[in-house]
């Protein structure tokens, strides 16, 4: 065994007897584990007594862990700053803080200086960077919110996006208290949506909505009959080998 190789052994081995000193700290302090695997957990982490650490879960840096949260499985936590009966599942945070109560994951990612507040739910697939989400807040799935400040108790649909970015600049976003902001909504930076305002879904929004006010930016919708019909037809001939109309084969 060469020089490196025993280097490389031994520094596991360190790492190792760390971990299981941590472990067990945690453990008698009254934190519930299922089981050990793939579970990291650095000395400087704090974890309140009746927290549950689910398997695969990374805690790193001065995270903090409040009484009452469910961590895991599979999550990661570096420098972040939990309060009381949080569930983070399946999903990564980085210097960021959760209030009490809030529902996290799966499938998110929390980049610093994202603040969570009180019961806010963000469900799968969200990106939240250096924004703070106020009170009862819910961003259920497919969204990213970067560079704004959002109020309490508004609803997200499917699909929103903050553009925050021009390529030159970054700027910010405001939406208010019990706003509205619809599916495939853009709210491209700097704007302010007004509290109690709504957004329509498919638009995009580069102008203040007031408070109350319906905000609908997109084209409105024209259908031109028959016109896809000769296309479609010479489809389903090149797939079928039948040289119907769609409205032949309807009949």
């Amino acid at each position: 065994m060469n020089s490196s190789t025993e280097t490389a052994r031994e520094r596991f081995l360190a790492r190792e007897q760390a971990f299981r000193d941590t472990f067990e700290r945690h453990l008698d302090a009254g934190v519930e584990f299922i089981c050990r695997d793939g579970i990291c957990i650095d000395p400087e982490v704090v974890i309140a007594p009746g927290a549950t650490i689910l398997p695969g879960t990374i805690l790193k840096g001065k995270t903090v862990i409040g009484a009452g949260c469910v961590i895991g499985p599979n999550s990661l936590l570096e420098d972040a700053v939990l309060g009381e009966n949080i569930k983070f599942n399946a999903s990564q945070g980085r210097q960021c803080t959760i209030a009490e109560g809030a529902e996290i994951g799966p499938y998110v990612q929390l980049r610093p200086d994202s603040h969570i507040g009180k019961k806010v739910h963000i469900g799968d697939f969200v990106e939240i960077k250096n924004s703070t989400i106020g009170e009862g807040t819910a961003v259920a799935h497919l969204t990213y919110i970067g560079d704004a400040t959002v109020g309490k108790y508004c609803n997200f649909g499917c699909g929103v996006v903050f553009v925050n970015y021009d390529g030159e600049i970054k700027s910010r976003t405001e939406v208010g208290d019990y706003c509205f902001i619809g599916c495939n909504t853009n709210l491209v930076a700097p704007v302010r949506i007004g509290d109690g305002a709504y957004t329509a879904a498919g638009s995009t929004i580069t102008e203040d909505v007031p408070p109350a006010a319906l905000g609908i930016a997109r084209a409105r919708q024209v259908t031109k009959e028959d016109w896809a019909e000769q296309k479609l037809a010479a489809y389903i001939s090149k797939k079928t080998g039948l040289a119907k109309s769609p409205s032949e084969g309807a009949k």
